[in-house]
């Protein structure tokens, strides 16, 4: 059901030699941008019309409007199954307590006498938040998307999220509930590249935003890489993955378990559990079969996401070159069942969230950890941060000298400006002091 890969014995390789070693799904966003180019200039160019005809070719759902009605997302909250609501409520209860403690403040440092440097943090005017609506449904990346948004104190906050046919068209009922109890009242049934281009080029429903971000297909992605410039982006989500490393005092039940839980997103998901333990490594795969077989989603997604080339079982010499090879992989999720846990999980590097002990499976973080789920895939996490406050904030440096400050360090400017063979930026010094430089 799920490959090996045997690294014990031999040293292992540095840096990229060891990367390519590891699983990975195959995710090929540059083949993907012929196909969403030409969706996004026709939304550019015709706007709600190319969104909603785009939708029904490749959504297959007719709407008559890509706006969803408030009455709508309002009865949808009412509507909504009682312990469904108390789970989002503590969902965006906890989200907020974390996220709430990520805002920055400006800060002013004198650099000399009458010289300042003020960091001010600003937030995007308008973001759109894409919600994917394919395989499963996604109330918790709502909640993931806006709460941070809400408490780096953006604005404009639209939701994206595609048509569904046996909802008459509109998102599914529990994105729109989630909406309602974040106060957004802003939704469009748009999803994949044409989603992206609305909220890129703006059309007679919906205004241009400034900054996309949420997960999505391949064709999100691409439309992502497309656009972005015109509009900032959070990243390129690929395929879900979870990497747990453990040692042989880990639980096979609760391990197994787990790789199951992110296979089931999609056949793409991987699943890699690294482990210094050939015990541990054949009871957990032993686990993975009657886990699967009492499972839904076995067959479309299940057993082709852990029989796929992204998922193994990676055998290392010990823990330390464990460590190695779950930075090399960079994760999206990595769990950490090892003896002293929390140490070994201080000494990572390179992951989206780190889960720390046998209590703390990637499924809480998906939905009440109050960390976000939004977060780096493909090997991402290696340069990249999830989702967070600080996605939604802009520094600008405010500078401020008196006319003394200036003076102090006009020949240090002028300097530079004659070493970069720059010397209008020396005069525009120079010009202040009637065109001499101050001695020191």
């Amino acid at each position: 059901m799920i490959s090996r890969i045997d690294l014990r014995g031999a040293a292992l390789p540095e840096g990229g030699a060891l990367r390519d070693l590891l699983p990975r799904a195959e995710f090929d966003v540059e083949a993907a941008l012929e196909t969403v180019r030409p969706i996004c200039e026709d939304v550019r160019h015709r706007g709600s019309a190319a969104v909603i005809e785009w939708g029904e070719k490749l959504d297959g759902v007719r709407i008559e409007s890509v706006r969803v009605p408030a009455e709508a997302i309002g009865g949808a909250l009412e509507r909504l199954d009682p312990a469904v609501r108390a789970a989002l409520e503590e969902s965006v209860r906890r989200a907020r307590l974390v996220h709430r403690e990520q805002r920055r403040t400006t800060h002013t440092t004198q650099v000399v006498p009458g010289g300042t440097v003020t960091e001010k943090w600003v937030p995007v005017e308008r973001v759109g938040l894409y919600v994917p609506g394919g395989r499963s449904v996604y109330p918790s990346s709502v909640v993931m998307n806006v709460v941070p948004a809400q408490e780096a104190g953006v604005e404009g906050i639209a939701v994206a999220s595609p048509p569904q046919q046996e909802f008459g068209g509109l998102p599914h009922p529990t994105i729109l509930a989630a909406c309602a109890l974040l106060g957004v009242d802003e939704v469009y049934a748009a999803g994949g590249a044409q989603a992206v281009a609305m909220f890129a080029y703006g059309t007679e429903d919906c205004p241009s935003v400034n900054l996309v971000t949420g997960p999505g297909n391949i064709y999100v992605a691409a439309a992502k890489r497309l656009l972005k410039g015109r509009i900032g982006i959070d990243a390129e989500a690929g395929p879900t993955e979870i990497a747990i490393l453990a040692d042989a005092g880990a639980d096979p039940v609760h391990l197994a378990a787990d790789l199951i839980s992110q296979a089931e997103h999609d056949p793409m998901a991987a699943a890699v559990l690294v482990t210094d333990s050939e015990e541990l490594a054949d009871a957990t795969e032993a686990e993975l079969a009657p886990q699967v077989a009492a499972t839904k989603h076995v067959t479309d997604r299940i057993e082709p996401a852990l029989a796929g080339r992204q998922s193994a079982i990676v055998l290392v010499d010990g823990i330390e070159d464990g460590l190695r090879v779950v930075d090399a992989y960079g994760a999206e999720h990595l769990e950490i069942q090892t003896a002293d846990a929390a140490a070994v999980a201080d000494r990572v590097r390179n992951a989206g969230a780190v889960f720390v002990g046998p209590y703390a499976p990637v499924s809480l973080g998906d939905y009440c950890a109050g960390s976000n789920h939004v977060l780096p895939t493909g090997g991402c996490a290696c340069h990249s941060s999830g989702l967070s406050v600080q996605s939604f904030l802009r520094g600008i440096h405010i500078v401020d000298y008196t006319r003394d400050a200036l003076a102090e360090v006009a020949h240090h400017v002028v300097t530079l400006a004659e070493a970069e063979d720059l010397p209008a930026h020396g005069a525009a010094v120079t010009a202040r002091f009637g065109w001499k430089v101050p001695q020191q």
